[in-house]
């Protein structure tokens, strides 16, 4: 028409693009989990913090140790243990088959579990069995759905949220905070204007709680302050010094590139960036209105008394517990839950500490770097240490 627009009929463009976009997206799930098991994907000089913590022994601890209790409740779930098999996988058939060793394994040993972001299932939903499947499997145990900050930015939303939860049933949904990751990933979506009110419409208006979650780079005092200010229900603080998805961007950069000694990858250079796990539990538990989850570089019972002693409500695993699940080694996963599990109690016993809330006010030092970091956030690392009572009261030294 004469002095008029042409309109083209560009659904079909559309729908192209949308199955490239969800191929892109499934491949890149599979590139991530061949990558984790493959390369040391592992922080280079970070550490989680965790090493420079030591709970102090009780050699009267007046308990018997057939009476410590290491169950406890996380958003209206009972659980035998303070433990979550940290989000991995989904949006691919080999992922459907690693959820689903991993949801056996969280039914039979009644801790909670985690699936990776659901964006290719909301896309396409003939992926959804990759995620589905853990609740079929796994009915009775805390399930947490996932959908990323970067989504929401991009015009995700209640809709898309209501979509995860629904897919598996989950109990809370976690919206994952990866900005580093998608600053070095070639592909990556580095906007992420807006996300807070974003999170806050789907927090005001969700069935079940949501969990703020970071990927490996931890979440400081300043911005758990903002999302407690929204009435999220807890964050994961997936902080540094274990798996670094810096590191696996840049392995992945490094496969597509066929002079691979042209140009070192931008993820390399992060790989040890962010806040230590240990650091983020205490800075993010400091709000006092938060569900904490510690994840990031947890690798034993210790490690999650460690993370409970600190603040933390939950710890998380995820890089220990991807071999056994993608080889289908459910043994091999049970063994280590419950020597995990074990650890946990036998620190338990071991500070006087029948139960975890008991747990969480035993005395500890923090001292090294660790220390260094929290009194210069402005944190007291000395606090932790006499929190069962002051020795100087009690024994009148000076």
């Amino acid at each position: 028409m004469w002095g008029g627009t042409l309109v083209t009929d560009t659904s079909d463009e559309k729908k192209e693009e949308n199955e490239k976009t969800v191929a892109l997206t499934s491949k890149r799930k599979i590139d991530h989990i061949q990558i984790s098991l493959t390369k040391n994907v592992q922080a280079s000089q970070k550490k989680t913090g965790f090493e420079d913590v030591e709970l102090i022994h009780n050699a009267l601890p007046e308990i018997d140790m057939k009476d410590v209790e290491t169950a406890t409740e996380l958003f209206g779930r009972k659980l035998n243990a303070p433990l979550i098999i940290a989000g991995m996988t989904g949006g691919h058939p080999i992922a459907k088959r690693i959820n689903t060793v991993l949801a056996k394994v969280a039914q039979e040993m009644k801790i909670g579990m985690g699936v990776g972001s659901q964006r290719a299932a909301i896309e396409d939903p003939s992926l959804s069995e990759t995620f589905s499947i853990v609740r079929k499997i796994a009915p009775d145990t805390l399930i947490i759905a996932n959908i990323g900050g970067p989504q929401l930015a991009k015009g995700y939303g209640l809709l898309e949220a209501r979509k995860a939860v629904e897919m598996i049933q989950a109990d809370a949904l976690a919206v994952h905070l990866n900005p580093l990751q998608e600053a070095v990933q070639p592909e990556g979506e580095t906007n992420t204007r807006g996300v807070l009110g974003k999170i806050k419409d789907i927090v005001d208006k969700l069935d079940v709680p949501v969990v703020a979650k970071e990927t490996g780079c931890g979440i400081a005092y300043e911005e758990a302050c903002k999302l407690a200010d929204i009435h999220v229900g807890g964050v994961d603080v997936g902080g540094a010094g274990g798996t670094s998805w810096s590191a696996v961007e840049a392995y992945r950069e490094l496969s597509q590139v066929e002079n691979k000694a042209a140009e070192s990858p931008l993820g390399f250079a992060f790989r040890d960036w962010g806040i230590p796990t240990a650091a983020s539990i205490v800075e993010t538990s400091a709000t006092k209105k938060l569900k904490v989850i510690g994840t990031g570089g947890v690798r034993s019972g210790i490690d999650v008394a460690k993370a409970i002693a600190l603040g933390a409500h939950s710890a998380g695993i995820a890089s220990p517990f991807l071999k056994p699940a993608y080889t289908g080694d459910n043994e091999s996963l049970k063994s280590m839950i419950k020597r995990i599990v074990r650890e946990l109690k036998t620190v338990m016993y071991l500070t006087g500490s029948t139960h975890l809330k008991a747990l969480s006010k035993a005395n500890l030092v923090v001292r090294g770097q660790l220390a260094e970091w929290l009194r210069v956030r402005g944190f007291d690392p000395s606090e932790f240490a006499r929190r069962r009572g002051d020795l100087r009261d009690k024994t009148g030294m000076q």
